[in-house]
């Protein structure tokens, strides 16, 4: 429930902070007094996107702030979720509005997203105003209504959840057939190129390999000069091979090991060299005489690598290993087109399946919407009645169509204000004051089936007056009485009259310039604003009367 507002800066408003009340309040005033300005700053308030022009000229930030009491409805996982403090007594919602276009939102003054604020903003306030009347033309609007009376949120989870899977099974046998079709059509040269590939006998590090090899061969004669001369060097048959050098060292050392202990040690140490350059060298005469120039292996290389290479230009890739893994997945496409009839049955059969089950569980919902309907017609006519349609006939006609997102139902609202009209879509033939009451009837229905704090009503009394205006403000009392907050902003004195708690929006002059304000009347202050709505400026005696006479009914 919408305890205070508070406005500052905002188009004409200089700063207003009003309390509201439980029940039934109407907000009346001459039009552009600026009723509708304020309906922008809560619209504002609830996440609607904000323009920097909207702040009142010569000033820098304009704020909305609103405190709500949440202790009637079950909102803490939404607190929860978005770790925000949670207290149900007094919640509070911020914007604020720069000039720069700075916009920011605060929910218990925690920094907040619009798309937060707006979620909650949903829960608190439904504001109806004259153009929502043109929901009715939407057959989602029409479906949704039935959808709140059948309360059927768990069953259109379960079909939804259901129709997704159908779905998206849907579109990959729909994919997998097109892979099969273009793979066939494809199937020759994909079977030519995974053979060249197998052809290869390519395997991981192959590349590097014959890399290493090809330059190994392609400079033999470098290779065996090198290595006969590091054997020279290292053992050889000349005195100053690094060998004898070291044998001369190790023999210097012994021969003062009797006299110096650390020499024996570190003659011990150059044997032990010595004999590991002896095996070095060895090994380096041995590694030069197999080192062979082969000229056939060396072409046998150089041709496998142009092989590689030729694959992997054809085929834009820089390794083995990619190449590899093409041919892998064209041995996998070849594969599904030998085996695609069995899969494509397969998938077939899940689809068949899954679409059984959509079907299974729309016709559930339809048989819940259909009782729905039963209640929605009977209680539509018991409301119509005395808004001044006495003969109205309202039917919900719920018709098969394609599975949809939300099942497998069309659902058109029929109306007929008389015996004599054939009934109709009811946008097609109703009038505006009709809708209006139509409208009207259908927030009352539903508002019992969900738990919303507040419903403010934006002159839904368009096209009414006298008695029916009367009725529609009674319908609005009856709502507010079920622990429930109605606002109305109304031109109408039948309206207003019924309000527990009556405010008022004036315009004023003042040193600023133009503003607008609101206020809340006083029981005598009532009779003088009902009796001005009755009468125009000229307030007569017979005005003053009327509006008591309607204060007290």
């Amino acid at each position: 429930m919408l305890k205070q507002l508070y406005i500052k800066n905002f188009t004409l408003i200089d700063e207003l902070d009003m309390t509201f009340r439980p029940g039934f309040s109407v907000i009346t005033g001459e039009t552009g007094a600026g009723k509708s300005i304020i309906l922008g700053a809560i619209a504002l308030l609830l996440g609607q996107r904000a323009d920097s022009k909207q702040i009142k000229s010569g000033a820098e930030k304009c704020t909305i702030e609103a405190h709500f009491d949440l202790s009637h409805y079950d909102l803490l996982p939404f607190f929860k979720e978005n770790d925000i403090d949670y207290d149900a007594d007094d919640c509070i919602l911020r914007r604020e509005l720069t000039a720069a276009g700075k916009s920011r939102a605060f929910i218990n003054d925690t920094p907040v997203s619009l798309t937060a604020i707006k979620e909650l903003g949903l829960s608190l306030i439904d504001i109806h105003s004259q153009h929502q009347n043109l929901m009715l033309r939407e057959e989602d609007f029409q479906l949704s209504v039935v959808d709140i009376i059948a309360k059927d949120e768990k069953a259109l989870a379960e079909y939804q959840n259901t129709f997704i899977e159908y779905t998206q099974a849907r579109k990959r046998l729909e994919q997998m057939r097109r892979d099969i079709e273009q793979n066939a059509e494809n199937e020759d040269f994909m079977r030519f190129q995974l053979n060249e590939l197998r052809e290869a006998n390519l395997s991981e590090g192959l590349q590097e390999e014959l890399e290493q090899e090809s330059e190994t061969l392609s400079h033999v004669e470098d290779i065996k000069g090198a290595l006969y001369q590091a054997e020279s060097l290292i053992g050889g048959d000349s005195e100053h091979t690094v060998v004898e050098r070291i044998k001369e060292a190790s023999r210097a050392l012994s021969s003062i090991a009797d006299v110096y202990g650390e020499a024996a040690e570190m003659a011990e140490r150059l044997d032990s060299c010595a004999i590991e350059m002896k095996d070095i060298g060895r090994d380096l005469s041995q590694k030069a005489e197999d080192v062979e120039f082969d000229p056939q292996r060396l072409e046998i290389i150089n041709n496998q690598l142009d092989t590689i290479y030729s694959l992997q230009k054809k085929h834009h890739v820089t390794t083995v290993e990619e190449l590899i893994s093409i041919a892998d997945s064209l041995a996998e496409q070849l594969n599904n087109i030998e085996n695609g009839d069995e899969q494509l049955q397969q998938l077939s059969e899940e689809v068949e399946r899954l679409h059984t089950k959509c079907i299974e569980k729309a016709a559930s919902l339809t048989k819940q919407r259909r009782k729905a309907a039963t209640t929605i017609e009977k209680e539509m006519k018991e409301r119509l009645v005395p808004l001044g349609i006495p003969k109205v006939r309202f039917s919900i006609a719920i018709d098969e169509k394609p599975l949809s997102e939300n099942g497998a139902d069309k659902v058109s609202f029929l109306f007929s204000a008389n015996t004599s009209t054939e009934m109709r879509p009811v946008s097609e033939i109703a009038s505006g004051g009709e809708i209006a009451r139509v409208m009207l009837s259908i927030k009352a229905m539903i508002s019992g089936a969900v738990k919303l704090p507040t419903i403010i009503f934006d002159e839904i009394d368009t096209g009414v007056s006298g008695k029916i205006a009367e009725q529609m403000g009674a319908m609005m009392k009856e709502m507010a009485d079920s622990d429930r907050q109605v606002i109305s902003i109304t031109h109408l004195p039948q309206i207003a009259s019924k309000g527990t708690t009556h405010y008022k929006v004036y315009k004023e002059e003042t040193s600023k310039g133009t503003v607008s304000t609101m206020t809340m009347l006083t029981d005598d202050e009532r009779v003088q604003e009902i009796a001005q709505m009755l009468s125009g400026s000229n307030i007569t005696e017979a005005a003053i009367s009327n509006a008591k006479e309607l204060l007290k009914q």
